[in-house]
């Protein structure tokens, strides 16, 4: 049951949001979102995650290198479309990352360090994303420009709250969070901040944002939204780091909440909010589709081996002989 607990959590927090949104402005939205979709929306976005997957394999490649458990570009690249597709149709957002940073520290035979690389690499993006956006509300017009300093405030606290904790930890010689917090501080400034890798992370994690900004300003545009684009790159990066909240189905939920209330503040209306994300939603899914050949490739490999193997034998036991009377 503790098992099940947060990733239940998260399912249910995406239908709660959802389905307040069902109630507030109906099914139009999604519907108009579904239709307005076109094949060179598609293909535009198809080529931009292609982009962004690579430098996002890329950047993992970089911090598993530091960690000591390297791979090749191309076997992070089919990882990553894997990864991508399980957190785009899955609860949570995140059993993808799960899948990636287990069959890699399969591979590499250092299931702790895969865990690791994988949990480092998808952090070092949420922080240059929070970044970015912060950059954004600051610079670009915005409805969420207001609340800027709260949320530089809370940030703030996060980032301190988290090495208050790592502090404390690592006083306590022997403990196992003392153990953590020193591997933790020890791939934070030996490894992440090391001087030839952190500007490889930072430069892979602009390019990947840009990129989803990009096509996030494309269905933007395909459903109709006529704001000025200075806005809709706001927009679409509060929206994205509103996504980083691991409550969804499918991907769907926190994202179309934060376009429906963004998009409302910005005179745009929640509505256009809605029917742009589900635009968004869409492309980024048809986008991923080679993640879903690779997984449906995995398993016809393995049945393949499955039936290759030829039966164990079942040893026969003595023979017993009957004696008839």
């Amino acid at each position: 049951m503790h098992r099940l607990g947060m990733p239940l959590l998260r399912l249910v927090g995406g239908l709660v949001v959802l389905a307040l949104l069902w109630q507030r402005v109906g099914a139009t939205p999604f519907q108009n979102g579904l239709r307005a979709v076109t094949l060179p929306a598609l293909a535009a976005a198809a080529a931009i995650t292609a982009v962004a997957t690579v430098c996002s394999a890329w950047r993992w490649r970089v911090i598993a290198r530091t960690l000591g458990v390297g791979m090749p570009l191309t076997t992070a690249i089919g990882a990553y479309y894997r990864s991508q597709f399980l957190n785009s149709v899955l609860p949570g957002g995140v059993p993808g990352d799960v899948h990636r940073a287990v069959a890699h520290g399969r591979r590499a035979g250092a299931m702790n360090r895969g865990l690791r690389a994988a949990t480092w690499d998808r952090l070092s993006g949420q922080v240059v994303q929070a970044v970015l956006t912060g950059l954004a509300l600051l610079l670009l017009p915005s409805p969420a420009r207001r609340f800027l300093p709260v949320i530089v405030a809370g940030g703030l606290a996060v980032v301190l709250g988290a090495v208050l904790v790592v502090w404390v930890a690592g006083r306590r010689e022997r403990s196992r969070p003392a153990g953590v917090a020193r591997a933790v501080s020890g791939d934070v400034r030996h490894r992440l901040l090391a001087r030839g890798v952190w500007p490889q992370l930072t430069l892979a994690s602009v390019v990947i944002v840009v990129g989803h900004t990009g096509t996030f300003v494309i269905a933007a545009r395909v459903a109709g939204a006529t704001a000025p684009l200075g806005e809709l790159v706001a927009l679409a990066l509060l929206v994205q780091t509103a996504m980083v909240i691991p409550l969804s189905v499918g991907g769907w939920g926190v994202r179309e909440g934060a376009a429906a209330w963004a998009f409302g503040a910005a005179g745009l209306g929640a509505a256009v909010g809605i029917t742009v994300t589900t635009v968004f939603g869409v492309l980024c899914l048809a986008a991923m589709a080679p993640g879903a050949a690779l997984l449906l490739a995995d398993s016809a490999r393995r049945g393949d081996r499955a039936r290759s193997e030829p039966e164990p034998r079942r040893e026969r036991g003595p023979r017993r002989e009957v004696v008839g009377g």
